[in-house]
């Protein structure tokens, strides 16, 4: 747990007492490589910090996989829509490695909420970054070459090429796994 409080801490000082409610209400889960954190259909009710390991968020398009994101150490994921409105997942969360998970309910995040302000902020400052990773997805999906949309993934991303199957990767930038290949011997 020291980790998520390190992480937490380069944005915004945290209060023992802040510090020690949110000890209270976190706790830790530990995955095994395949297991599915959230499944479609199912209502995500826990925000999770990756300590260790590695995930992907995917849907289900015909009879296609499409890895739409990453998770890696110090990320905070979830199914946002779903950990948001309480409405069933549209999406599927899978551990790509073992993992060590921290995770808090909705419930107990937003009494932290209410109850810290310092927690409130950071709680903003991560649904920034998430915005932000969501509109530079788009962002590179609607305007930028298959070969565009790798070099920067090696440019801002070097990891995920090294973690995650060239399956996942191709579908994650939008191009078969073939289209991969080909881009990859000409950079």
């Amino acid at each position: 747990m020291e980790q998520l409080f390190a992480h937490l801490s380069q944005y915004h000082p945290i209060s023992d007492a802040a510090r020690q409610a949110a000890a209270d209400c976190f706790r830790e889960d530990v995955y095994a490589k395949n297991d599915m954190l959230i499944t479609q259909g199912q209502v995500c009710r826990r925000l999770y910090f990756v300590e260790k390991g590695c995930l992907r968020g995917y849907y289900h398009l015909e009879d296609k996989e499409v890895t739409h994101w990453f998770g890696f150490e110090r990320d905070f994921v979830t199914s946002f829509h779903s950990f948001t409105t309480g409405q069933p997942a549209v999406e599927n969360i899978q551990l790509m490695e073992g993992a060590v998970l921290w995770s808090v309910s909705r419930e107990d995040l937003l009494r932290l909420l209410d109850t810290f302000h310092e927690l409130e902020r950071l709680v903003r400052i991560a649904y920034e970054k998430y915005y932000l990773r969501l509109e530079e997805r788009y962002v590179n999906s609607q305007f930028r070459t298959a070969a565009e949309r790798y070099e920067q993934l090696l440019e801002q991303a070097p990891h995920i090429l090294e973690r995650a199957p060239l399956r996942y990767v191709a579908s994650y930038l939008g191009i078969s796994q073939e289209t991969l290949s080909r881009v990859r011997g000409r950079i």
